[in-house]
């Protein structure tokens, strides 16, 4: 697959969507052809089910992992491997590692059980790099603004077994991985996934830059909802 795919995730509220437009605004300027996406999300069907998973009744926790999947398979076929088939950079505010975290650490499934739907969902498609932006739950509830959302209201507990979740991914595979403190200025975050980015992408061919077709009306990342 001759394209590059990289990942932002932590909990809500760390500053993923800030994060993903500047190093969007980054790579543009490099001339490379660029894919930015969201999860749940990403695609028509992929936004209905988010309206699902956000603002509807209280699913079970295994309802919640498999229409998450559901979401990510589409998402995958419809966006993403078209995109790095056609050698661009995909940027996703939100993947697998989500689900691993939210529902195997936040509801407490099996974490083989989620991984292993998550591989066949997605054709085992992982990112080549994933930064998780990393913050304690009280410091992320103070940069949420308005209603909360299903998940939002999950309280702290389930906040903090998902961020623990997460370290403990990243700890599991520190080749993909890279784990920033973003509890730090914007700016220090920013440079810390710049200098990374720079070495990552420095051996890669730098195709013309392309517009790809903007996602969907509604489906702007808005930085909220896992």
């Amino acid at each position: 697959m001759p394209g590059f795919f990289i990942s932002f995730e932590g909990v809500d509220g760390v500053g993923k969507s800030t994060q993903v437009k500047r190093l969007e605004a980054y790579l543009l300027e490099q001339g490379r052809s660029v894919l930015v996406t969201r999860e749940p999300g990403g695609t028509p069907l992929g936004e209905r089910i988010r309206q699902i998973l956000l603002h509807g009744e209280d699913e079970a926790p295994r309802t919640e992992a498999l229409l998450y999947a559901a979401s990510r398979a589409q998402h995958v076929a419809q966006k993403i491997r078209p995109a790095l088939d056609s050698g661009a950079l995909v940027i996703s505010d939100r993947y697998i590692d989500s689900s691993l975290a939210y529902q195997a650490g936040g509801r407490e499934l099996t974490l083989a059980d989620v991984r292993r739907l998550n591989s066949w969902a997605t054709g085992d498609l992982w990112p080549d790099r994933t930064y998780l932006l990393d913050m304690s739950f009280q410091q992320s509830r103070q940069r949420l603004q308005g209603e909360p959302d299903r998940l939002e209201s999950s309280g702290g507990a389930f906040f903090d077994r998902a961020r623990q979740a997460f370290l403990a991914l990243a700890e599991g595979e520190p080749d993909r991985f890279r784990v920033i403190d973003a509890s730090q200025p914007i700016d220090q975050v920013w440079q810390a996934i710049k200098t990374d980015a720079d070495g990552l992408l420095a051996g890669l061919p730098s195709p013309l830059a392309s517009s790809f077709e903007a996602d969907e009306p509604g489906m702007e990342t808005d930085g909220r909802g896992r």
